[in-house]
């Protein structure tokens, strides 16, 4: 039996849910069964509506609204944890080869769920997954748990000019 890495794309930087998201048409290009769990977004991303069209990639996402510059809600935290407890059964299925927890270190973040619970999904998973985590501010605890850490840093960017998200590039 294969073993499946756990990977971790962190960092300030932009660039991680695209990494992830690259990874994911690579496996669906090999043959590989793809789940991405989606954590605090709910918006209808360009990436969403192309990766349906992927037979073997599979989207489903744990947000409600964009709380990122406020409080989440109580209904913020309960579809996270609900999306947590799915993305568990997932994990323990053998159905999928590729998981991927987009912005799952956000959710830790904002408490939606701890890191705990985090490791505990991720560590009882079938030992066959390749299993992707992503978001800003990664816990020292799944750092310590990966195989692989990719750390993007933002050196430049031209949000600080006040250039606004663009349509397939940034959403």
């Amino acid at each position: 039996m294969k073993k499946g890495m756990l990977q971790i794309y962190t960092g300030a930087g932009k660039g991680k849910t695209t990494a992830a998201i690259g990874l994911a048409v690579r496996a669906a290009g090999a043959g590989l069964k793809v789940f991405i769990g989606q954590f605090v977004k709910s918006m209808e991303y360009s990436e969403i509506k192309i990766l349906e069209e992927i037979d073997n990639i599979d989207v489903k996402q744990y947000g409600l609204n964009c709380f990122i510059e406020k409080e989440p809600e109580k209904e913020d935290i309960k579809a996270a944890r609900e999306g947590l407890q799915e993305v568990e059964e997932i994990l323990n299925s053998g159905e999928y080869d590729l998981v991927i927890l987009d912005e799952a270190n956000i959710a830790v973040y904002f408490d939606l769920f701890s890191i705990d619970e985090l490791v505990e999904v991720i560590e009882g998973r079938d030992k066959g997954i390749e299993v992707v985590v992503t978001g800003r501010n990664a816990k020292k605890e799944i750092i310590d748990k990966a195989d692989l850490v990719t750390d993007m840093q933002e050196i430049k960017h031209y949000y600080e000019k006040g250039v606004k998200a663009r349509d397939g590039i940034e959403r």
